[in-house]
């Protein structure tokens, strides 16, 4: 295993020309500050997630020019195993994640009880356009929001304005506050904005379940010229 793991993957994304690569997280040095600290926790004996290769996933899957439906969420899953780099998704061996069940259970048809999914794995989604981003990359076994701090914030509000600053119609669906906040940074009257809670059952306001952000996704696409998302998974 390399001694700079998350550096070494950084570099490889760099290699991949990726249209990502323009924002100034890849070019004034903030990349690698972030990279080079990670890689500091993980010569200290910290375990980080998702895998160095999938780091860079969401950026990797979803090119910029590519985007249709953003969606951001905060960091990989803390166990080993569970996260690939793609907000809320999921590829472990055990039951799905809570917050990732209720997301899924807004597919059923209103008034049918949501059938049990196949699988929590994402990147059918991100492989159509829909941009998965997590405010943090990476994470450290069972301490959820360990690298919130660590600089990767820089890289969620640049890609989001990229893709306000496009000509090309895309849709925001921001779930909870952290995710609300970045409506500062879209252009409301040039692409859509989808905002309601947080799909995690601790959320007490409840005011995900019932919102259709998928069909509210997919109608503001069709209405603007924008081939719609199959949302179905497996």
């Amino acid at each position: 295993m390399s001694e700079t793991p998350v550096a070494d993957a950084l570099a490889r994304f760099r290699k991949s020309g990726s249209s990502w690569l323009a924002l100034p997280f890849f070019q004034d040095g903030a990349a690698d500050a972030v990279a080079a600290r990670i890689d500091a926790r993980i010569a200290a004996g910290a375990t980080v997630l998702p895998a160095p290769e999938a780091v860079f996933n969401a950026l990797a899957l979803t090119p910029l020019d590519r985007v249709k439906v953003v969606i951001l969420g905060q960091d990989p899953y803390p166990t080993p195993g569970d996260a690939n780099g793609l907000a809320f998704s999921y590829v472990g061996p055990r039951r799905l994640p809570a917050s990732l069940k209720v997301i899924l259970a807004e597919l059923a048809e209103p008034g049918v009880p949501p059938a049990k999914p196949r699988t929590g794995d994402l990147t059918p989604w991100a492989r159509q356009g829909v941009l998965l981003l997590n405010a943090a990359l990476t994470v450290e076994a069972g301490k959820a929001g360990a690298h919130l701090r660590y600089g990767w914030s820089a890289l969620t509000d640049q890609a989001v304005s990229a893709v306000s600053a496009r000509p090309e119609p895309a849709v925001f669906l921001l779930w909870g506050a952290q995710a609300r906040a970045r409506a500062a940074l879209v252009e409301a009257d040039r692409h859509g904005i989808v905002a309601c809670g947080h799909p995690s059952p601790l959320n007490r306001a409840r005011d995900f379940p019932g919102s259709r952000p998928f069909d509210a996704a997919n109608a503001w696409l069709s209405a603007h010229g924008v081939a719609p998302i199959d949302w179905q998974l497996g």
